[in-house]
């Protein structure tokens, strides 16, 4: 058996729920990280290499060499993947099936995310601001101590939005379409987007390829994560899909993020609050529209339910996975 036999959608949607269904389980084992590390890591190393070695020179030369860098990423972290795909494949069917649930289960965060939300809402509990505050700092990169309660809440809660498009449906969507090797492609893009694709003067060039197709990548994401929102309400009594699909058609195109405005609108929209808008990020205020037309005033509470609404679309997620992995069984016997 190849890698090329694992390929075909049926056996990538298996290997997809299984990875999320690890993933939403176990999550990526503190013990496990302290020894090998995480993929992501991994990935980090070799673009911060050559960010170091290449990101000199003019402009011109500085995108250039982006874009070389970009596709160096791309090529190695390719050709692992479809090596780890084909020694899993020789073990036999099953076997592989499972090998590579496991290795994807390390590409989505639904339980990582939903920990460290839930410790924003737990600190501001325990111990007010100073908590709130620590605790936020850890998932967001805008100034803690500009924020009060409400902004510390609504920070959390767009965190929340915008990493389950982008660290649970994108990987989970790449997966699906290609396996081991299109969950770590993704993660690549994603990773150097994180690391370099920012607008500062040492990487608006060096990074403009890869914040160009991080956003190219996320797109599909963003529209299903927005969709998943959107339906997760009918399952939550305190949740509004009426006014989350409103918030969605009215606000996600005013998003400064092509991708980011989906989730956001539509977390704030089943709220009732409203999210984005105005904020800092260390000394820069970033002037952004606001998503959805509710209060602005959150709390600890909103925080606490967004967290349901984001489980709830988690399952819906893993139940599209396994109804598709089952239509598509049939389809190819």
């Amino acid at each position: 058996m190849t890698w090329t036999a694992l390929a075909h959608p049926p056996d990538t949607l298996v290997v997809l729920g299984l990875a999320l269904a690890i993933e939403a389980a176990a999550g990526y084992p503190d013990r496990l990280y302290r020894a090998v590390g995480h993929p992501v890591t991994w990935i980090g190393r070799v673009i911060g290499g050559l960010d170091r070695t290449l990101n000199t020179g003019s402009e011109a030369r500085r995108r250039a060499a982006g874009i070389v860098g970009l596709l160096s990423v791309l090529s190695v972290v390719g050709a692992v993947s479809m090596a780890a795909t084909a020694l899993a494949a020789a073990a036999g069917h099953l076997p592989a099936v499972i090998l590579l649930g496991l290795a994807c289960a390390s590409l989505p965060a639904q339980r990582s995310l939903h920990d460290h939300v839930a410790r924003v809402a737990m600190g501001l509990r325990a111990e007010g601001l100073a908590g709130g505050r620590r605790e936020v700092s850890m998932i967001v990169g805008r100034n803690p101590e500009s924020l009060d309660e409400a902004g510390i809440c609504r920070a959390a809660i767009e965190s929340l939005s915008e990493n389950f498009s982008d660290g649970i449906v994108a990987p989970a969507f790449w997966i699906g379409i290609g396996g081991l090797p299109g969950g770590a492609l993704y993660k690549a893009i994603n990773t150097a987007d994180s690391m370099i694709g920012h607008r500062t003067p040492r990487h608006e060039a060096y990074g403009w390829a890869s914040a160009r197709l991080d956003d190219l990548v996320n797109l599909p994401a963003s529209r299903l994560s927005a969709g998943l929102i959107v339906a997760a309400c009918l399952l939550h009594p305190g949740a509004s899909a009426a006014g989350a699909f409103r918030a969605v058609r009215r606000d996600a195109g005013r998003h400064r993020s092509p991708n980011a405005g989906w989730p956001e609108a539509a977390m704030a929209g089943a709220l009732g609050l409203r999210l984005a808008g105005p904020r800092m990020y260390g000394a820069e205020i970033v002037d952004d529209a606001w998503m959805g037309d509710g209060r602005a005033e959150a709390g600890a509470q909103d925080v606490e339910r967004a967290l349901v609404l984001y489980r709830i679309a988690c399952a819906l997620l893993f139940g599209c996975v396994a109804l598709g992995a089952s239509i598509l069984k049939v389809v190819f016997l």
